[in-house]
């Protein structure tokens, strides 16, 4: 079985870029890595830190198979400390999603977990 990419997409407020960054590895990613995710990457776009515009931040983490998936979002979902966190940094963020995917070759064996 394959792995499974957590893509989270940040949108940072004008000169709040680095800000977010080194908060989300300082207060999110230990959570993430309890529930089993593994960081592949954070990358800015542009690859610098604007000041008075906003930046893209990508976060990918890993996670080995779908069942490790499943039981992060199992934990993750019920703790009202997760959107809490989210709540404590709105200032530093215009937009933000969540995507989960897989290698193409992967995905007709995924689907069975």
């Amino acid at each position: 079985m394959g792995a499974v990419y957590v893509i989270d997409r940040v949108i940072t407020r004008p000169g709040c870029a680095r800000r977010f960054v080194d908060t989300y590895l300082a207060e999110y990613a230990p959570g993430a890595r309890d529930r089993g995710m593994t960081l592949r990457s954070v990358l800015v776009s542009p690859p610098i830190w604007f000041e008075d515009r906003s930046n893209v931040v990508t976060v990918t983490w890993t996670l080995p198979n779908p069942r490790a998936w499943w039981e992060m979002t199992w934990k993750g979902r019920p703790d009202p400390s997760l959107g809490q966190w989210w709540e404590g940094i709105a200032e530093l963020i215009v937009e933000r999603t969540r995507d989960v995917a897989a290698a193409a070759d992967d995905v007709d064996g995924l689907g069975d977990v």
